[in-house]
This record gives structure tokens, C-alpha cells and sequence, in this order.
């Protein structure tokens, strides 16, 4: 049996770069930062900023592996995260949904 998250707008998962950065990591297990900054064409510090309110949220989860010299950070949305996400986007889609209902 599959639960369906009821709408719920989340100001945390709402702020455009974060909506895109839990959008990024729902199909996936993980992603690593990089590509996550470059597909929002965002700076570092401005990722790191996100990454930390999602983070302390529990909607977020980091983990640093070593890649060669470097060290590489992986982004996961925790199971807290996945259902902020989707209560978030049922209900942008309830709201949506009154802008072509007649009143």
C-alpha cells in the first residue's frame, strides 16, 4: 500500500534554489555537490547556504568521500526531506489547480 503525502506548503523546500536542490535529488539516491552548484549555476557559498537550512532541517544529508587529492560532497534528501518535497509540490499543484477551476 503506497501513502500519499497530504499538501502541505514547506517555506524551507520553497526558496527557488532549494525547491531545485530537493527536485535534483528526488530521482536519485545522491548527487555530489558539484554538479548540483552547476546545474543551479550557483556559487559555492550560495549552495553551502542551502545546503545548511536543508541540512539542519533533516531534509538533507551530506557525505564527504575522498577523490583523489580532493574530497568529494555527496547530497541526499533524508526520508523527512522526500516527504517535505512531496506534500510541498501536491500542494503547489492543489494551489495551481484553483487558477483553471471556475469559482
Amino acid at each position: 500500500m503506497t501513502s500519499v503525502t497530504p499538501p502541505a506548503f514547506d517555506e524551507l523546500v520553497h526558496a527557488p534554489n532549494r525547491l531545485q536542490v530537493c527536485a535534483m535529488l528526488a530521482p536519485v539516491e545522491a548527487l555530489d555537490f558539484a554538479t548540483v552548484r552547476d546545474a543551479l549555476g550557483v556559487s559555492d557559498s550560495v549552495l553551502s547556504k542551502h545546503v545548511r537550512v536543508l541540512t539542519g532541517a533533516g531534509y538533507l544529508h551530506t557525505t564527504r568521500t575522498p577523490h583523489g587529492t580532493r574530497t568529494r560532497t555527496w547530497l541526499a534528501l533524508t526520508d523527512t526531506g522526500r516527504t517535505a518535497l512531496d506534500g510541498h509540490l501536491a500542494e503547489l499543484r492543489r494551489i495551481a489547480a484553483m487558477a483553471t477551476t471556475p469559482a
